[in-house]
């Protein structure tokens, strides 16, 4: 859980970047609609902004969390007996039962951790509460506009044409919306669980979208120049 919540702060602070949303689809739906409600809040202009400001307002932090998870994969580099780059659960399990003291500094460098991710989760979900605080009103829009009466979950679909999915419409009503959102908690708020759980499907949203943007730009590369041979 650590590293992944690393993973996913240190790709939004460093890049912020939007999905890309691709056109919306002119023609009219009618019926039966399809849409993803992660997809369309993780496309919004106001969750873009709201990530890139939390990526510099909490640079210090992340700065530190390098710093610490460097020194983590260290520790846990004594704990491969087999030097293969690959903690194991048996690993694990043997220092578990020799009691290693690496352990128990393992255990101290996730707390630190833990805290110091703290304030920018917290930043997040409130950000993400705030825009899904007017998806419904969205949505509604755009089933009034395109006369729908249902919208079901893409996966429903075992074929649909392309303008049956209406998640771009829907994310055009929320930057119409919520143009900004504040990235500060106000005193003593606690995220909603549905909130906690939304965060979350758009942290795995968004580092899966990285990753496939690095491996795109990586394959447009040009290959390297081979030495002319003698």
């Amino acid at each position: 859980m650590t590293r992944f919540l690393k993973t996913a702060l240190t790709v939004l602070a460093v890049t912020a970047a939007p999905l890309a949303v691709g056109s919306v689809a002119s023609a009219q739906v009618s019926g039966i609609a399809t849409a993803n409600p992660t997809l369309a809040i993780a496309k919004t202009k106001a969750l873009s902004a709201a990530y890139a400001q939390i990526g510099t307002q909490y640079k210090s932090y992340f700065d530190q969390i390098d710093s610490r998870n460097k020194t983590l994969n260290g520790l846990r580099a004594q704990l491969d007996t087999n030097n293969d780059k690959q903690l194991t659960q048996e690993e694990l399990d043997a220092a578990v039962k020799a009691k290693n003291p690496v352990l128990q500094t393992i255990q101290a460098e996730e707390a630190e951790i833990q805290k110091l991710q703290t304030p920018a989760v917290m930043a997040q979900m409130f950000v993400v509460e705030g825009i899904f605080a007017e998806y419904g009103n969205a949505q509604q829009k755009v089933v009034s506009d395109k006369k729908i009466s249902v919208i079901l979950d893409p996966e429903v679909f075992l074929y649909a044409p392309s303008q049956v999915d209406v998640t771009n419409d829907i994310t055009a009503a929320l930057d119409a919306r919520v143009p900004s959102v504040s990235t500060t908690p106000t005193a003593g708020w606690q995220p909603q669980r549905t909130t906690v759980a939304l965060h979350q499907q758009l942290q795995q949203l968004l580092v899966a979208s990285a990753r496939n943007q690095a491996a795109q730009q990586q394959q447009q590369q040009p290959p390297a120049a081979q030495p002319a041979s003698r």
